[in-house]
């Protein structure tokens, strides 16, 4: 099975990194500064489950290539628009597209460019950064990737795809219930990340704040309501982790979103609270807590533009 990675960043370098280091054939769509870096360099992994530096395939925008059987799409949200165009040219109609972007709404954009058929539901599990030097950090063990036809059914197309997958170095599975994982996954990030960004902390020292359980408690409350409304309802089993979670005490626990705001980049507010926030004002649901976090936000991610 021919794999295109679109994106060499934290989370494209380490699965496609992991899948290359397994011998599987993989190639990496880059723009132009990251393919020198990788050329002159090496895409670098340095992980609690072993470090490796690989000479990876790369194709630039442009390039000329036979369509791949599966694309592995890994931009952030605000680079999708421009990440389609680059890779459609290496799309076929049997292949089928992997998007792990965080939220829903590229499933949509997805759809509409290249038809339902060609997407394939996807989840991962990660905690990777990119470092000074351009390698790819791993900060725990988690490395989970998950994957399925988005109205759960069984298709050799999945199984082939769970065949290449399987012994990546990597913990991978075939699932039918991919489409409400998506939204569990959603619910997680929007919650995680509208409570550390609002309260500035961890989860540990949001738990340890004034009314900082209660608040944890309410805001993902606010979350799974929404998603409930609009999307496919979670789990018992995932509703009970996830509560624990968000009011561990102690715990050093803080989301990208809230990481990238430390380092004064862009992060993903539309995509994890925005398009939330409009899928619930359409649905008549009156929310709070996910708006105040998600004009906070906008509020940083202007500042950057003006900057």
């Amino acid at each position: 099975m021919r794999i295109l990675v679109v994106g060499a960043g934290s989370t494209g370098g380490y699965f496609g990194g992991r899948l290359a280091q397994a011998g599987r054939d993989v190639t990496f769509l880059v723009r132009p500064a990251r393919a020198e870096h990788l050329r002159a360099n090496g895409l670098r992994i340095v992980s609690p489950h072993g470090d490796v530096t690989l000479a990876p395939k790369l194709l630039t925008a442009g390039a000329i290539a036979a369509p791949f059987d599966a694309v592995l799409l890994t931009v952030k949200a605000f680079s999708l628009e421009a990440a389609l165009d680059d890779m459609a040219p290496f799309v076929g109609p049997e292949t089928m597209i992997l998007p792990v972007l965080n939220g829903m709404k590229h499933v949509d954009t997805l759809t509409a460019r290249f038809g339902r058929r060609a997407v394939v539901g996807c989840v991962c599990k990660v905690a990777t950064v990119i470092a000074d030097d351009g390698s790819i950090v791993q900060l725990n063990t988690l490395q989970d990737l998950a994957y399925g036809e988005m109205d759960g059914s069984a298709s050799p197309r999945t199984e082939a795809l769970d065949h290449a997958m399987q012994g990546s170095g990597f913990d991978a599975r075939l699932s039918r219930t991919i489409a409400r994982e998506m939204w569990e996954k959603w619910i997680l990030l929007a919650t995680l990340g509208g409570i550390t960004c609002l309260m500035r902390g961890t989860i540990g020292a949001v738990a340890a704040a004034p009314g900082g359980v209660d608040f944890a408690r309410a805001f993902l409350d606010e979350v799974v309501t929404v998603v409930s409304a609009v999307g496919v309802a979670p789990s018992e089993a995932f509703l009970t982790a996830t509560r624990a979670t968000m009011t561990q005490p102690g715990s050093p626990l803080t989301s990208s979103m809230y990481r990238d705001l430390l380092y004064g980049r862009a992060v993903e507010a539309d995509q994890i609270l925005g398009d939330l926030l409009a899928r619930a004002q359409a649905a008549g649901i009156a929310i709070k807590l996910l708006a105040a976090a998600f004009t906070h936000l906008s509020v940083y991610q202007a500042g950057l533009s003006a900057a």
